[in-house]
């Protein structure tokens, strides 16, 4: 079995201000309600993350930005 290496990014919610990260009981959300433009965002840093050899383990959303677990084979 071969050994990983791990990494953790932090990025601020500004780089994704119209994300919706939450659900009220109250109100709901839709998939539709995301922009373009913030599911871009996303796709680009997985994706520079992915060209660097990192897989996404885990994204964690929190009010203040995105938390994000990366690793890779070393």
């Amino acid at each position: 079995m071969g050994s990983f290496e791990y990494r953790v990014t932090l990025h601020p919610v500004e780089a994704f201000r119209e994300m919706i990260l939450f659900c009220s009981h109250d109100e709901g959300c839709k998939v539709e309600m995301v922009a373009s433009e913030q599911i871009r965002k996303m796709e680009n840093l997985l994706n520079e993350g992915g060209l660097q050899g990192w897989e996404l383990v885990q994204a964690n959303f929190a009010k203040d930005g995105v938390l994000v677990f990366w690793k890779r084979q070393m």
